[in-house]
C-alpha cells in the first residue's frame, strides 16, 4: 500500500465537548496487484480521523472508500499498515 495523495481538514467542534483536535484525512492509495484491496482502476481512498491531544496523536476511525462510487469497503488495516498511516497523518496534520 502506497499513499499517493492526501487532503486534510481540521474538524470543528462548536460545542467544545470533545478534547483535543480532530483532523479528517482522505488518502489516495495505490495497492499492489496481489492485495485483496486491489482495484484495476486505482480508485481506492482511505478516510481517517486523527485525534491530537497535547503530545499524543492516534487514529480513532478509518474506512476504505471506492473512489468511483463512494461505497465504504469492509476491510481493515494490518498493524503495520496502520502504523504507516498514523506516521503519515502525524507528519501532515499541520499542513492545513
Amino acid at each position: 500500500m502506497k499513499i499517493t495523495s492526501y487532503e486534510v481538514d481540521k474538524l470543528n467542534d462548536p460545542t467544545g465537548i470533545i478534547t483535543g483536535d480532530r483532523y479528517e484525512f482522505l488518502l489516495g492509495l495505490e495497492v499492489p496487484e496481489d492485495d485483496e484491496l486491489f482495484d484495476e482502476n486505482n480508485s481506492l481512498d482511505l478516510r481517517v480521523i486523527l485525534v491530537v491531544e497535547e503530545t499524543e496523536a492516534r487514529i480513532v476511525q478509518y474506512h476504505f472508500l471506492n473512489r468511483s462510487n463512494g461505497k465504504v469497503l469492509d476491510f481493515g488495516l494490518e498493524d503495520e499498515e496502520e502504523a504507516v498511516v498514523l506516521a503519515f497523518c502525524k507528519e501532515h496534520y499541520n499542513s492545513k
